[in-house]
């Protein structure tokens, strides 16, 4: 069955309003809610970067059903791999086994602040996949002395640990990733709704199980939406908010500012943007856009409302008709 989940987006909201919002999303009926994290915002206008570990924290005690997930963090540059697995199992223990590790390679935006210089994409995998191994031994309760090519831990330990193993995803975006990847994590994240992902990911899986039957693992994908009951007012907010989303994710990995993502994007129109996002008051509109994700095979979609203006009336207005339509439409198995 397909899962639906809710964005905490850390960019666009303030701390407190992102708690609220996460428990009016488990109300009206969300499986999973999905916290980005950043230390800068795209751009000025979204204005907000709230600590994501906090706010995860707090989420976990203001909630009891829906699944929470990082989506994504990057454990390599401002965030030590040994930390990351602490914070990941404090976070596991606080949700009562709800908390899903995702992870990737992370964006020059978020990881310049700590003056350590940005590597190239190549040298970003290796340093991911160090992580991804000290990150994961430490939360199988291992006592780790790592001596690897880009991290070090000296006999670290977790001594708080969920009574389930905190589970991995990572992002990927294409072969070289899932080759790399697939055998080492749980699940895969994406944020385009491409089916060769999928299939190569499961193929990666079922190649690295050999004789067994690999576990099963959930595809998470995420998806803009700008819903309001006046189209204008959604495409304006979509553009003001979300045109940095034009550039795609090999710009977007790359530039260190909000200045940068501005300029980058200063030539995009609201029509262009509108054709990307979905935007007004049309549900069926964003059941389309979003069935391409379930097509493709992804088992599990987060859908982003973009602006901080209209979250509230799109929870109190237009969640739960949306996720009715979204249960009818997406496949059952």
């Amino acid at each position: 069955m397909t899962r639906f989940g809710y964005t905490l987006m850390t960019e666009q909201s303030g701390p407190k309003q992102l708690v609220g919002y996460a428990v009016d999303a488990e109300k009206v009926g969300f499986d999973f809610e999905v916290s980005s994290d950043h230390y800068f915002p795209w751009l000025d206008e979204q204005g907000h970067a709230p600590y994501a570990w906090s706010l995860l924290g707090a989420v976990a005690h203001a909630t009891s059903r829906v699944d929470l997930m990082t989506y994504v963090t990057c454990p390599t540059v401002r965030y030590h791999p040994a930390v990351v697995a602490q914070k990941a199992a404090t976070v596991g223990v606080l949700s009562d086994g709800r908390f899903t590790l995702g992870l990737g390679a992370g964006e020059n935006l978020n990881e310049h602040v700590v003056g350590e210089r940005w590597p190239a994409v190549g040298e970003r995998h290796d340093m991911l996949e160090e992580a991804v191994e000290i990150i994961s031994a430490l939360l199988d309760g291992e006592r780790l002395t790592f001596d690897g090519v880009h991290f070090r831990t000296d006999s670290a330990k977790l001594w708080d640990l969920p009574a389930d193993p905190v589970e991995l995803a990572v992002a990927v975006s294409g072969s070289q990733s899932i080759s790399r990847f697939a055998p080492l994590v749980d699940h895969l994240v994406a944020t385009e709704p491409k089916a060769e992902l999928i299939q190569g990911w499961d193929e990666a899986r079922a190649e690295a199980a050999g004789d067994r039957t690999p576990a099963p693992s959930r595809k998470i994908g995420q998806i803009p939406i700008s819903w309001d009951p006046d189209v204008e007012v959604a495409t304006r907010r979509a553009h003001e908010q979300f045109r940095w989303f034009a550039g795609g994710w090999h710009v977007n990995a790359d530039l260190p500012t909000t200045e940068g993502f501005d300029a980058a994007s200063q030539f995009v129109r609201p029509d262009d943007v509108a054709q990307t996002i979905p935007c007004g008051p049309d549900l069926d509109a964003v059941v389309e856009a979003v069935s391409a994700y379930w097509e493709a095979g992804f088992t599990d979609i987060a859908l982003v409302q973009v602006g901080d203006a209209a979250q509230q009336r799109f929870l109190d207005e237009a969640a739960g008709p949306l996720l009715d339509k979204l249960r009818a439409a997406a496949p059952s198995s």
